[in-house]
């Protein structure tokens, strides 16, 4: 079955989302428990961070490389040998993106794509997908960026998967299955907005 737009926004609707296997098929995932990020004060960013964002070092833009943001996180990181995203994701995603519900958050620096993540606006929701970063703390500014656009743009959800290191220190946090579900279908029927443009 090829994967669609129409399909990824039925599986995110329901909580489910995809990743490619080794031999490239799409295995659906519904994790229990989940992680997400809070939008509220328990988001944590060290003052490190804070004044990396204050010093404006990087530039922050929305929206204008999308694909090429997305080719940037499928790139096998230096421990690995494969990523989860494949060509078909990325066809998906750019066509989702089209639509106007996947989204970039890009770090340029010195007219050079340096970090940057995307994932899809459903509703309230924002399901965080991958993110990169070529430059130290690049990742984490677009995140910063990211959350701080969720709030004002009315999110409620901001769905991470799994808990990794890098997000823990942002303050993520495991819920049940039962609970993301829950949490999910409040999103949903929310209409939050994810401008493009600062």
């Amino acid at each position: 079955m090829q994967l669609t737009p129409e399909i990824l926004l039925l599986a995110y609707s329901r909580g489910i989302f995809p990743m490619a296997a080794e031999g490239g098929e799409i295995n659906w995932h519904d994790p229990d428990p989940r992680a997400i990020l809070p939008l509220n004060d328990s988001f944590h960013i060290s003052r490190t961070l804070a004044r990396t964002v204050r010093q404006g070092r990087f530039e922050i833009r929305i929206d204008t490389a999308f694909r090429r943001l997305m080719e940037e996180c499928a790139k096998p990181r230096p421990d690995q040998l494969r990523t989860w995203i494949s060509v078909e994701l990325i066809d998906a995603y750019t066509e989702l993106h089209e639509m106007g519900f996947a989204h970039s958050v890009e770090v340029w620096r010195g007219g050079q794509l340096v970090g940057g993540l995307y994932g899809v606006a459903i509703g309230g929701l924002f399901a965080g997908e991958s993110m990169f970063s070529r430059e130290r703390e690049a990742s984490k500014v677009a995140l910063v960026h990211l959350t701080e656009r969720l709030r004002a743009g009315g999110f409620v959800l901001h769905d991470i998967q799994f808990v990794t290191p890098h997000l823990a220190r942002f303050g993520a946090q495991t819920i049940s299955r039962n609970e993301y579900k829950r949490r999910l279908a409040r999103a949903l029927r929310i209409n939050a907005a994810f401008a493009d443009d600062d």
